[in-house]
């Protein structure tokens, strides 16, 4: 414990380090906790690809506090000190959430089944090995998926101690810095009905994210988190170009590290960014002619460096990787689907984004109902015109823009099998419902604060209203928004501990009751007897073995009807067998073979017999 406590307090230090110096370089105070992330990101990528993440890890983290004992030095002679942003209603509501909703995460157990066919065997595999994987690491079977957020909770873990709960709490400390980013997007903070709009925008965000919860390591947040973080940066940096390159290439840049299926937010970031440098070039018009083709080339260009040496990791490590981007592998899959499975298909994907029944297709119309009745009231009752009905079919373009790349995604990188079924539609979705969530709320506050009766923000106090119906009414409207924003943050948190206590006798906590986890690579094989064939049949319970015994010839089996001359043979063909829950007919077998009476627990196979391990 008190080995843990130094950890967080070291990561901490070295992360306050580089926020600190990220500041007095003009990033937002409200960014630069989010872009502090990312560049040590960037800087423990480096590390990996160079075979020295250990060192990346320790480097990154003494480099960060030797940058704030710098800055606490300079501080004494009156140098670099930092301006007080203040303290709004926001960060008490975003720190005490953040805390509860950290505390519920760091006692949750990993179940879903990505977890272990990736993202979270990642992590233990490069936290317990020091590098990334090789082709001759069987260990991990999606090689081509990027490392960034693996990275990030390998550095956090690394100091604070690993387990499922310290991984999720890492990947909750990104998110929830990222998320402190859209406060960058208020005009006057000071005003507490906007700041808490926002909070409840973030709130309401977890209702999409239902797929999947905050006790999952899989980036279907992360993407669209991380992505409004980009586009509330472009914006603020709109006058300082030096600053928005910098900030535009830095998230491009993990973004596309984070997964392969992060494109199309970069192409979104990609537009915004060219806009704002159209819209806020200076100067003669044959220099905004050169410039802005230069700035947009150069620094998405940068930005791709660092996907382009991953792709060429992957295509010098491995012969042959999952999910890797191949055009010749799109056409081949295209080829080979009928047309009569494409209709199909197609007329499947019509029926569900149609369908009322979609969360997704819910998510949609909210966004749409709340732009075009705010857009208005404020233009009839406040009489002020206003962009938000625009903006509703902007973020309508984008919704069809990406059922297009989704549907694409399907017909060329799917089985038909799982195309047919439509198989993850609502959590693929779930990412731009959420990120047009966060634009509409961010276009909006900013019209309400336009709509205020008192624009002079050193004015506005209490007295500053059209009327006391007026005064009234924003009082009111500010109780009631604030008080949603906890209940359905609140909502999340007991969400996410009733989850927990349902998945009670889910197969990784069963493990977890049998035996402890291996931190030591090995190629041991390792038997795990599922009574469940859903299990087995889908390597949900081969998968789970693989993390938790941290071995590459974990194999689950749910078939035993056999004589006892071929569960003999079974049995010895392994080094060890986990019997997680109560399998009779495995029980039985061992009786009439071993002689002995097995009924759950991790046992070490022997000439004689089964050892039962602790």
């Amino acid at each position: 414990m008190f080995k843990a406590l130094i950890g967080v307090l070291l990561y901490f230090l070295g992360l306050l380090g580089y926020n600190g110096t990220l500041r007095r370089m003009g990033v937002s105070p409200y960014l630069a906790w989010i872009t502090a992330m990312l560049t040590q990101i960037l800087i423990l990528y480096i590390f990996a690809m160079t075979g020295n993440l250990n060192l990346g890890i320790q480097f990154v983290t003494y480099f960060g506090i030797s940058l704030l004992v710098l800055w606490f030095g300079l501080s004494f002679w009156h140098r670099g000190r930092l301006k007080f942003e203040g303290i709004h209603l926001f960060d008490f509501w975003m720190v005490g959430l953040g805390l509860a909703t950290g505390q519920v995460l760091l006692n949750s157990p990993l179940v879903h089944y990505d977890n272990f066919s990736h993202w979270a065997v990642m992590v233990k595999f490069m936290t317990f090995t020091g590098h990334l994987p090789g082709a001759a690491d069987k260990l991990i079977s999606f090689t081509s998926y990027p490392p960034a957020t693996a990275l990030f909770i390998t550095q956090f873990v690394h100091w604070v101690g690993f387990s499922d709960g310290t991984m999720l709490l890492g990947q909750f400390i990104l998110i929830w810095a990222a998320a402190y980013a859209i406060f960058a997007g208020l005009r006057d903070r000071s005003r507490a009905l906007t700041g808490f709009i926002l909070c409840f925008t973030l709130a309401i965000s977890f209702v999409f994210n239902v797929a999947i919860r905050l006790n999952n390591l899989l980036v279907d947040y992360v993407l669209p988190i991380i992505t409004i973080a980009a586009i509330v940066g472009i914006f603020a940096y709109r006058k300082r170009p030096q600053l928005l390159c910098a900030h535009t290439a830095l998230f491009v840049a993990v973004l596309l590290l984070v997964k392969n299926s992060a494109t199309f937010f970069v192409v979104m970031i990609g537009v915004y960014f060219l806009y704002i440098l159209i819209t806020n070039s200076q100067g003669h018009w044959y220099r905004r002619l050169i410039e802005t083709p230069i700035r947009l080339i150069g620094t998405l260009l940068i930005a791709t460096l660092p996907f382009m040496w991953w792709e060429w990791h992957i295509k010098h490590t491995f012969t042959v990787s999952k999910h890797q981007i191949s055009t010749q592998a799109y056409a081949k899959q295209l080829n080979g689907e009928s047309h009569q499975a494409l209709v199909k298909i197609a007329h499947k994907f019509l029926e569900q984004i149609l369908s009322l029944n979609s969360l997704s297709t819910k998510g949609i119309l909210l966004i749409n109902v709340v732009l075009i009745i705010a857009w208005l009231v404020i233009r009839l009752r406040a009489h002020r015109p206003n962009n938000l009905l625009g903006m509703a079919v902007l973020l309508d373009v984008v919704f069809i823009a990406y059922y297009g790349s989704l549907f694409g995604m399907y017909i060329l990188s799917m089985p038909y099998a799982e195309a047919i079924l439509l198989d993850g539609f609502e959590r693929y979705m779930a990412s731009i419902v959420i990120l047009n969530l966060f634009i509409a709320a961010i276009a909006l506050v900013r019209v309400i604060d336009q709509s205020l009766f008192e624009q002079n923000f050193q004015k506005r106090n209490t007295q500053a209203f059209r009327s006391a119906a007026t005064k009234n009414m924003y009082q009111v409207s500010t109780l009631v928004i604030g008080f949603f924003a906890i209940t359905m943050m609140y909502s999340e948190i007991t969400g996410t501990k009733f989850t927990n206590r349902m998945n009670h006798n889910t197969l990784p906590l069963q493990i977890q009751r049998i035996s402890k986890p291996w931190y030591h690579l090995n190629h041991k094989k390792v038997l795990i007897v599922d009574p469940e064939a859903v299990d087995v049949n889908d390597y949900y319970a081969g998968y789970v073995g693989r993390y938790y015994y941290f071995t590459d010839q974990a194999i689950g089996q749910e078939n035993f009807m056999m004589t006892p001359q071929a569960f003999k043979k079974t049995i010895e063909a392994y080094d060890y067998v986990a019997i997680p829950e109560t399998h009779r007919t495995f029980t039985v077998l061992t009786q009439k073979v071993f002689h002995q009476h097995v009924v759950t627990g991790l046992f070490k196979i022997t000439p004689h017999g089964l050892k039962r391990l602790p």
